[in-house]
């Protein structure tokens, strides 16, 4: 069995692959620091969960973009495991080739995503992440990561228009009814909602314009990915585990190099 795992900046997400099949995944929060206990517990009750036991996980691959929280979950791989995980990151082969400006500084997120894409639905591709930032990223058809766009998630969008203007109420994120709010509630989530939607059609549009593939399917992913790519016809493709999968791709890269 392999665990990939992917730490982002709200969610570590955890996936259990069997024969190439992923099984399941969970959830925990990212935000608070855990002991190298703690993450191991969890993931033990996961296996157990599932019916497995540590003796079923042959690998650990991770992905992350907080580095604060790696010692201790790194940690936890070796203690309860006796693995040591394969990190993402410089050195690793994705079968692509960054053609960003400082490769190093490209998120580990946005390559895996990029990897599976790519892999999954051809190439040229441009793959959208709803993460707590939002990523654009395009991908040539000769496998050439090109960069692309970052904004604020929607989530994150929505928390700093209440944190910042003081008496506006939290919301809910929905799509409503009706553009027009009656009332405040409403008419911040129409903004939110409906301006998100303008946002990503928008962005698709130029990348699409600026780097010529017209016809490029572009694939979403991200928690809030689904409920965007229902409002939008420049979305083609909702893949709620497209970050485990490119995980899963990149795992078994690296595999046939030490085979």
């Amino acid at each position: 069995m392999l665990i990939g795992i992917d730490v982002g900046n709200t969610d570590f997400t955890i996936g259990f692959f069997q024969n190439d099949q992923l099984l399941d995944t969970f959830r925990m929060r990212s935000k608070s620091k855990k002991t190298s206990d703690e993450y191991g517990m969890f993931l033990l009750d996961a296996l157990k969960y599932r019916g497995y036991n540590v003796k079923d996980v042959e690998d650990v691959i991770i992905s992350s973009v907080v580095p604060d929280v790696m010692h201790s979950f790194t940690s936890a791989i070796i203690k309860f495991f006796q693995l040591r995980p394969i990190l993402v990151g410089p050195g690793i082969k994705t079968g692509l080739k960054i053609k960003t400006n400082n490769p190093k500084e490209t998120g580990t997120d946005r390559i895996v995503d990029a990897v599976a894409a790519y892999t999954l639905y051809g190439g040229p591709v441009i793959v959208i992440d709803f993460g707590t930032a939002t990523t654009y990223d395009v991908v040539s058809e000769n496998g050439e990561f090109l960069g692309g766009v970052i904004t604020p998630g929607l989530s994150t969008s929505v928390k700093v228009l209440t944190q910042q203007a003081a008496k506006l109420p939290e919301i809910e994120i929905r799509k409503t009814d009706t553009i027009v709010g009656k009332d405040t509630v409403p008419a911040m989530q129409a903004g939110c909602f409906y301006g998100y939607i303008g946002q990503t059609e928008y962005i698709v549009r130029k990348l699409k314009e600026e780097t010529g593939y017209l016809d490029a399917p572009v694939v979403a992913t991200g928690g809030l990915g689904r409920m965007v790519s229902e409002e939008t016809t420049s979305i083609d493709y909702y893949d709620q585990n497209l970050t485990l999968k490119g995980l899963h791709i990149i795992y078994k890269k690296q595999k046939k190099i030490t085979n």
